[in-house]
C-alpha cells in the first residue's frame, strides 16, 4: 500500500545539517496517525552527505535515499517522481521552516488544494533572525517573479511545497530547468493547467549559512524567467 506521505530532501553538501533534519523529520512522522515516507536526493556533494544518509537509512526502513547529478531541481524532480505519497512534499535541508507546520499543509487540516507552497509573506507568516538586506533582497526577487511571470504569488521561492500526487506527475514530467528556478518553473506550469495553488503562512527562520545569494540568483532567475517563456511559445509544456 502506498503510503499517505512522502517528504523529498534534496541534498547539496548538508553533511552537517542533514542528521539533524533527519531526526527532527522522523521523530515528528513517528508521531502521526498517517503512514509515510522519506527520500533523500543527494545533489553532486563533495562531503560525506550520501554515506550519512545510508546510514541512517539503515535504521529506517521508509528513507530511501538517491543520488542526482543536475542541480536542486533535478534533484527534487527525481525524488518527486520516484515518491509514492498521496501529497509529495519537498523540504530544504536546513528544515528552516520547524517541522511542526508541516501540518498545514495537508488534509484534514488544509483543504481543496492542489498545490500548497510555504510563503514568509502572506498574513500570519513570521520570520525570525533575518537580516534586513536579505528581506529587501528577497522582496526584489519576488517583484521581479510577479512583474515577469506569476503575478499573485508571494513567495515563490521558500523551499517547502506540497503537491497532490496526480499534480505532481503532471507538472514534474514537464520541468525541465535543473537548477534554482526550477519553483518558477512548476508553478508557471501549474498555472498553465489551472492547478488551484495556495499560500500558508508559516514561521521561517534565517540560518547565517544560508546558499542563497540574492544578487547571483536574480541574475540567474531572469535568465531562466526567459527561457520558461520560450519554452511555453515552443509548445513544450503542452499536453501530449
Amino acid at each position: 500500500m502506498n503510503p499517505f506521505f512522502s517528504i523529498i530532501i534534496p541534498a547539496h553538501n548538508e553533511q552537517n545539517r542533514l542528521p539533524g533534519t533527519l531526526e527532527q523529520i522522523f521523530h515528528f512522522l513517528e508521531q502521526q496517525a498517517f503512514t509515510s515516507e522519506v527520500i533523500v536526493v543527494e545533489n553532486e556533494s563533495s562531503d560525506r552527505t550520501y554515506e550519512l544518509a545510508r546510514q541512517f537509512a539503515k535504521q529506517h526502513a521508509n528513507l530511501h535515499v538517491l543520488q542526482s547529478k543536475k542541480g536542486k531541481g533535478a534533484a527534487v524532480q527525481r525524488g518527486m517522481l520516484n515518491a509514492k505519497g498521496e501529497y509529495r512534499f519537498m523540504c530544504d535541508a536546513d528544515l528552516s521552516m520547524p517541522v511542526e507546520e508541516i501540518i498545514k499543509f495537508i488534509p484534514p487540516q488544509l483543504q481543496d488544494f492542489e498545490i500548497a507552497i510555504a510563503s514568509r509573506e502572506a498574513r500570519g507568516a513570521v520570520r525570525y533572525n533575518e537580516p534586513a538586506y536579505r528581506h529587501w533582497g528577497g522582496r526584489g526577487i519576488n517583484f521581479i517573479i510577479q512583474t515577469l511571470i506569476l503575478p499573485g504569488l508571494n513567495d515563490t521561492q521558500c523551499g517547502f511545497k506540497c503537491f497532490r500526487a496526480n499534480v505532481a506527475e503532471d507538472i514534474f514530467q514537464r520541468q525541465t530547468l535543473p537548477g534554482w528556478s526550477f519553483d518558477i518553473e512548476l508553478l508557471y506550469i501549474a498555472r498553465c493547467y489551472k492547478y488551484r495553488i495556495v499560500e500558508i503562512p508559516i514561521h521561517w527562520y534565517h540560518f547565517s549559512d544560508s546558499k542563497v545569494s540574492a544578487l547571483r540568483d536574480a541574475v540567474r532567475m531572469i535568465r531562466d524567467i526567459f527561457r520558461i517563456h520560450a519554452n511555453a511559445r515552443r509548445g513544450l509544456y503542452d499536453a501530449s
